[in-house]
């Protein structure tokens, strides 16, 4: 899997790092045909103080891309509500993935004589 956390108008630190790992840990312990995962953290330079941070995820799994964002005035807010969205749409991918169909049993050839 390769991974890119990278910042914009924020410098990436040790601990902001480290959460974002652990908490994408939960995402693939889901699913583990994650191909390439990219992280972009924004402090946005708006007036109002809410919605200011904001946490982007490109996920790309085998067979689809999936995007996630989520703004909040806390960046670690923003991260955890990111990795809910994120864990819910690849739990989804996966169960769309999956295949549920049963192996027919063979039918039994009852010739009564």
């Amino acid at each position: 899997m390769n991974l890119t956390i990278s910042g914009h108008h924020l410098e990436i630190t040790p601990s902001l790092r480290e959460y974002v790992l652990t908490k994408l840990e939960r995402v693939t312990r889901h699913f583990d045909q994650v191909v390439d995962v990219s992280v972009l953290l924004t402090v946005e330079n708006m007036k109002e103080k809410e919605r200011r941070q904001k946490a982007e995820v490109t996920l790309h799994v085998k067979g689809r891309d999936i995007f996630v964002e989520q703004s909040h005035e806390d960046l670690y807010a923003a991260i955890d509500q990111l990795m809910d969205k994120l864990d819910r749409q690849v739990v989804r991918h996966k169960d769309k993935v999956q295949d549920h169909h049963h192996q027919a049993g063979k039918r039994m050839d009852m010739n009564v004589a």
